[in-house]
């Protein structure tokens, strides 16, 4: 039994818009890749070098965030190598990719928003109807959930 380790844990911007496909059995993947940027000293001089991964997403999280994966938007990809090998033309070929376990929206992609957040709930979904509550700006009290009295509907005095 190997006790070895294999995590990764980075963070970039996409360099193209993510493909969500469907395999035969009907689980989502969505295939995308990052740049990374880093600086390195050469010299007495600074250079920036670029390192691009690809990255696979797999089963409910690729659907729910491939309309967010954008060209140009940052993200934290936490995932673990994995490499395929096969053989073309007589040649053994191999290929490395993340394959991510979690995906984090870090920064939006068109930079509109300075809280890092594309998403702006329309006026009627501020308002949540199952929950009772309301906008921060209205001092209402939530409702009760279904079947349940609220704090004003009891007659008994707490003795504490």
């Amino acid at each position: 039994m190997a006790n070895d380790t294999n995590i990764v844990v980075l963070v970039g911007r996409l360099t193209r818009e993510s493909e969500l496909r469907f395999t035969n059995s009907g689980t989502a993947v969505s295939r995308f890749s990052i740049a990374v940027n880093r600086m390195k000293r050469s010299g007495d001089q600074r250079e920036e070098e670029v390192s691009f991964f690809d990255i696979t997403v797999w089963g409910k999280q690729a659907e729910v965030l491939n309309p967010y994966l954008t060209k140009g938007r940052q993200i934290c990809v936490n995932g673990e190598l994995r490499q395929s090998r096969w053989e073309q033309d007589g040649q053994s070929r191999s290929k490395i990719e993340v394959v991510a376990n979690n995906i984090q929206l870090l920064g939006s992609s068109s930079g509109s928003n300075p809280n890092g957040s594309d998403y702006t709930p329309a006026p009627e979904q501020a308002v949540r109807k199952t929950g009772g509550y309301e906008p921060k700006g209205n001092a209402r009290m939530p409702s009760a959930p279904n079947g349940f009295p609220g704090p004003e509907q009891f007659d008994d005095d707490i003795p504490f």
